[in-house]
């Protein structure tokens, strides 16, 4: 799962450095070929609010295996785009298959796996997301350029390829993954489940919490480049290195998972977190040397995970009745956020630069944090006050 959710999160980005070849090759403009980028972004996003239907009705880890096998085809077909509307097309399916991926093999995890070490393993996974990420950013513009951006397709449907086989073979010869993979009996229905998790003051504090998270980050990410470019006159590969720096504090985080979540606990997890991320965003805002940056990114990759992860464990059961569909609505919600952060960033770089927009940030990420903490608390304080079971 965690490799077939690094395909997907490669899928994500890997074809902006290729716009130029892809211009080339179909005989049109940047502008016209960007639109492969667009097609994708919001069959992925879109998708995801069907997510939990999609589990429910086939049975998440079937889905998961089912989704791997058609991303297989349709990404392979990327590559054998004749022309740019076929391209679009292909890109379109392509990201109506990859965007229930990750949520889906989240939800998975969830069903299969106790709350109490739930947060390790989703840690675990999350290795494939931000390896993924960061092979996405950096394949477009390095394999693109060693073997055309054809190729570029061929390897990724390859990797879906190996994924899908993986998948398959764990579901022939594991009863634990067709255990837990049947089909839901509820008859709820979508609308009856996205009533059930909106209806849980928890479930809509974790949903605007991924939202806000994701618009900050991004609101910096997106613009990170662009700052360096101006201030320090640094390369667009140097750039394309010092951003990757994020993705290096999230595999830290990944490797530190149990270490951290022993010692640290949710709570801890996310106040620590913020402050991580806090600091990494003002010293974006003061740094007087560019090779600031990258340590800067490293520790707002780790401090964002940390908080990220907790986040998501604490999605898998903020309404276990409708898991699917709780991590479905969370999904999209992180990718909402993505979208609105930027667009709203938009005039402040325009106008100011950069700067004011990364100073926001930096303070009102720790905030957050807080609004979360205190939601833990009180999730806790709650739970202890229930009732066991005899």
């Amino acid at each position: 799962m965690s490799l077939s959710a690094f395909a997907s999160q490669a899928m994500v980005r890997v074809s902006d450095s290729l716009l130029p070849q892809i211009a080339t090759d179909l005989a049109v403009t940047v502008g016209a070929a960007s639109v492969v980028v667009t097609a994708y972004s919001i069959a992925h996003g879109t998708v995801q609010l069907f997510g939990g239907e999609i589990g429910n009705r086939f049975g998440k880890y079937h889905a998961v295996a089912g989704l791997t096998i058609f991303s297989t085809v349709v990404v392979f077909l990327c590559g054998l785009a004749a022309s740019l509307p076929q391209l679009v097309a292909f890109r379109l399916l392509s990201g109506l298959a990859c965007g229930c991926v990750i949520p889906l093999a989240m939800a998975y995890v969830g069903d299969v796996v106790p709350y109490e070490h739930r947060q390790q393993v989703l840690g675990r996974f999350l290795t494939g997301q931000l390896s993924g990420l960061l092979f996405g950013q950096v394949a477009g513009g390095v394999l693109g350029d060693w073997f055309g951006w054809r190729n570029v397709f061929f390897i990724l449907a390859g990797l879906f390829a190996i994924a899908a086989a993986l998948l398959i073979a764990e579901l022939t010869f594991n009863p634990a993954t067709r255990a837990s993979s049947s089909r839901s009996t509820r008859q709820s229905g979508l609308v009856g489940e996205y009533k059930l998790v909106l209806r849980s003051a928890f479930a809509r504090l974790m949903i605007t919490s991924v939202f806000v998270e994701a618009a900050l980050l991004y609101a910096v990410l997106a613009y990170v480049g662009a700052d360096l470019h101006l201030r320090f006159g640094l390369g667009f590969t140097l750039i394309g290195l010092v951003v990757g720096c994020f993705a290096l504090g999230g595999l830290l985080y990944t490797f530190l998972v149990r270490v951290l979540v022993n010692r640290l606990g949710q709570i801890g997890l996310v106040i620590v977190g913020g402050g991580f991320v806090s600091l990494g965003f003002f010293t974006l805002v003061l740094q007087p040397v560019w090779w600031l940056a990258p340590i800067a990114m490293v520790a707002v990759g780790l401090g964002f995970y940390m908080v990220h992860n907790t986040l998501q464990t604490n999605a898998t059961q903020m309404v276990p009745q409708a898991r699917g569909t709780s991590l479905a609505i969370f999904s999209s919600s992180l990718y909402m956020g993505l979208t609105a952060g930027v667009a709203a960033a938009a005039p402040f770089v325009d106008r100011f630069t950069a700067v004011p927009v990364f100073l926001i940030a930096a303070i009102a990420f720790p905030v957050l944090c807080a609004v979360i903490a205190r939601g833990l608390i009180r999730k806790r304080r709650a739970e202890l006050k229930m009732p066991t079971a005899i």
